[in-house]
């Protein structure tokens, strides 16, 4: 994550710069550097900052609190190690020592605040907030915890009663839900399309290729896993020559296991003797639809939720893990089929 994170210094050395930049580019330069959710916000509260603050950090929790993507903790941090307002920073680890330190069977978010409230040091705030984490990070950790070289130890109701361990009560895992999509890659012209993904929703605002859900047994699914196609060689359709199915790439969201079958789809038929044509198989239809924005595309000025790419060159919008894997396998096949 390193190396990311100084390429992201380099092109972004203050808020200033992250204000000027577009939404694309930051997505770009935001690649590693973890969910593309919290890189939109900073795009969002960047130019608040400017806006409003002048340019200049905000330095109180309320201003903090203010910005898109700040929330109870990062705000009570920035404040108190940065401003030294007099506020807590409650994260996992402090909601765990609280938790244990007052033996908190059901730790509310409002109720710990309040606790931290009333022993934050009303010198040192940061310092004091620091410590708290560091103690939770480093000594009442989840399993084992160095109960016996607790600076608080004398204190902790937990230990004394013996709930150490039930404390504070685990959370039960997110139901993740299992899912199949066909993601379509039209190629026209050595190109293949993108589209912006809707802004509401899963990856949204983001590009990829197009991408719909299937059922389980449905026709696409079938062709997708037809024999040999898990090779990312197999020809479905046969004497067409013009789709082919790349292997299939599975990616692990928060709540979603998704496994991705992408289909690349010739629309100029080049080396492949002719078009998708014909209902020979359930991706005909989207074959046409692909054609249809080929010529809405032309090689004019792009439409803005849609652009043609080189599958060989690095894209100029931010794209996802899943969608990257499927980019280069394409370009691999593209390689392999011009030799």
């Amino acid at each position: 994550m390193v190396p990311y994170y100084r390429r992201w210094l380099r092109r972004f050395p203050d808020v200033g710069a992250v204000a000027e930049a577009t939404l694309d580019e930051v997505l770009v330069l935001w690649e590693g550097l973890g969910y593309y959710r919290r890189a939109r916000h900073l795009h969002r509260a960047a130019r608040v900052i400017r806006e409003r603050h002048g340019g200049a950090l905000p330095d109180s929790y309320g201003a903090l609190r203010a910005l898109p993507g700040v929330g109870a903790y990062t705000a009570g941090a920035v404040a108190s190690i940065a401003f030294g307002e007099v506020v807590p920073a409650v994260d996992g680890n402090a909601r765990r020592v609280l938790s244990r330190l007052f033996d908190l069977a059901e730790p509310r978010p409002a109720a710990l605040r309040k606790l931290a409230e009333r022993l934050v040091d009303p010198h040192r705030p940061g310092a004091w907030n620091q410590a708290v984490m560091e103690l939770g990070a480093t000594v009442c950790v989840p399993r084992r915890p160095r109960c016996g070289t607790c600076p608080v130890r004398q204190w902790c109701q937990a230990l004394r009663r013996g709930t150490v361990a039930e404390r504070p009560p685990r959370s039960r895992p997110a139901r993740v839900r299992v899912a199949d999509f066909v993601a379509a890659v039209f190629l026209w012209r050595d190109r293949v399309l993108l589209v912006r993904r809707p802004e509401g929703g899963l990856l949204g605002g983001m590009w990829s290729f197009p991408v719909a859900e299937v059922p389980a047994g449905s026709l696409v699914l079938e062709v997708v896993r037809a024999p040999g196609a898990a090779a990312g060689s197999a020809r479905t359709g046969a004497d067409t020559g013009a789709v082919v199915a790349l292997e299939p790439i599975r990616h692990r969201f928060t709540h979603l296991d998704a496994t991705y079958h992408p289909v690349l789809v010739h629309l100029d038929g080049a080396g492949r003797g002719g078009g998708a044509t014909g209902g020979r198989n359930a991706l005909a239809g989207g074959a046409e639809g692909g054609r249809k924005a080929a010529e809405v595309a032309g090689d004019g000025p792009q439409p803005t939720r849609r652009i043609w790419v080189l599958p060989h060159r690095r894209p100029p919008v931010a794209l996802p893990v899943a969608q990257c894997t499927i980019l280069r396998n394409v370009a691999a096949l593209v390689d392999h089929d011009t030799r």
